[in-house]
């Protein structure tokens, strides 16, 4: 019998949805706008505050992971059980929970499914509005073309010795971002933290 997803060990995951870096594809940035009209469409227009395309599909010409990442920053008086179900209702899978902090942090996913990825896979990160590195990092990469190559080639060395393992090829970039993060803090200080409507 075979298993459900729900049911495979990480290391079953890892071998099923290996790391697989592909050229920048240009219609990430349409996928991302067609997921962001429909979760706009369902989702309660008062519980949005941002919405934003993240990661390195969002960095034009760079290397990636042919995932999509969105960012949604919901208000902190949405009904997060509500959320949770709708977003569930409408295709996503909850893949990760963060009940460690009092910042909320769920991750969801589309596109994964028991023969591999689908054509097209995102990945969901649900939060309380705030001044998140990941929006710095991408600005400063699109701005700075010439750190975006080498964090390009910083990942397909990666790639090769974690192909099956997503934690390690994760941790092993987090020294260049945290680098260029702070960089792009000083470059656009403040650029996101200013209250959203």
């Amino acid at each position: 019998m075979t298993k459900s997803l729900s049911e495979m060990s990480l290391e079953e995951l890892w071998q099923l949805f290996p790391i697989i870096l592909k050229e920048h594809n240009p219609d990430y940035r349409n996928w991302y706008l067609e997921e962001k009209e429909k979760l706009e469409a369902f989702l309660p227009e008062h519980y949005i505050q941002r919405i934003n395309h993240i990661g390195s599909t969002a960095v034009p010409g760079l290397l990636a992971k042919p995932t999509v990442d969105i960012l949604v920053e919901i208000s902190r008086g949405a009904e997060l059980f509500k959320v949770e179900a709708l977003l569930k209702d409408a295709g996503w899978t909850l893949m990760h929970r963060n009940e460690e902090s009092e910042e909320l942090n769920l991750v969801f996913n589309k596109g994964y499914t028991l023969q591999g990825f689908a054509d097209r896979v995102f990945h969901l990160h649900l939060r309380y509005p705030g001044d998140w590195d990941e929006l710095y990092f991408r600005d400063y990469l699109i701005a700075h073309p010439e750190v975006a190559g080498k964090y390009g080639e910083l990942k397909q060395k990666l790639e090769k010795e974690y192909k099956h393992n997503r934690d390690g090829y994760t941790e092993a970039k987090t020294e260049f971002i945290k680098k260029h993060t702070a960089e792009a803090r000083n470059e656009f200080a403040g650029k996101y933290s200013a209250e959203i409507k």
